[in-house]
């Protein structure tokens, strides 16, 4: 049996996977939660083999960041992460943490069952980054998405620069070359769109 403890914020979509998880024949919700920084006790308390975790949760937890808690904690727990965001950095951020599993949301109910099974049974699946205004050739270096992402959560260039041990004119240079790779003429409206698509979730970088 497969003991799975749901952490996911939107109570309709947390109690609509607990009634399919438990009316599989080889499943168990150990249990429900909303915040995923309860997560890692949760998971110690109950024992449960499977942790099926959104993102982003309630009170601005991150699921990665729980994630990596409970695979320190113990290994031997399988961890799915899953997300609605197509955020650029979110598969390889679960990937560093230690996370088994990813899927999207817009799987159906029977490929995400297939992938909790196969995690379960020592198996990982990562799907490829959907494409996006940040794909092929204006895929972003990490350091250029770290600035990106500080331009989305309302950062000055001082700021930035302190925040990232940079000069204010490294910072600009950066930033040109970001815009000439995306072919935008004006950061702040690629900041708007790339939160809009959910390609930067702001907040939620590496912690």
């Amino acid at each position: 049996m497969i003991e799975v403890m749901i952490v996911e914020d939107q109570a309709m979509l947390r109690e609509s996977l607990a009634q399919t998880i438990e009316s599989q024949e080889d499943m168990h919700v150990a249990a429900c939660l909303a915040d995923a920084a309860d997560a890692p006790g949760r998971a110690a308390e109950t024992g449960c083999g499977l942790v099926l975790m959104d993102v982003c949760t309630e009170h601005d937890s991150n699921g990665i960041v729980a994630a990596r808690r409970i695979k320190e904690a113990n290994p031997a727990v399988r961890v799915v992460i899953m997300t609605g965001m197509p955020e650029v950095t979110f598969v390889e951020q679960a990937k560093d943490a230690g996370v088994d599993s990813f899927v999207y949301k817009n799987v159906g109910i029977e490929e995400l069952l297939a992938v909790m099974r196969s995690t379960a049974a020592g198996y990982s699946t990562f799907p490829h980054t959907p494409d996006s205004i940040f794909s092929g050739a204006s895929a972003l270096t990490d350091v250029e998405i770290s600035i990106l992402r500080l331009v989305c959560e309302a950062k000055t260039r001082k700021e930035i620069a302190a925040e990232l041990y940079m000069s204010e004119g490294t910072v600009k240079r950066r930033i040109g070359e970001i815009l000439a790779k995306t072919g935008y003429d004006n950061i702040l409206r690629l900041a708007v769109h790339a939160v809009a698509e959910g390609n930067i979730v702001p907040g939620m970088g590496n912690k």
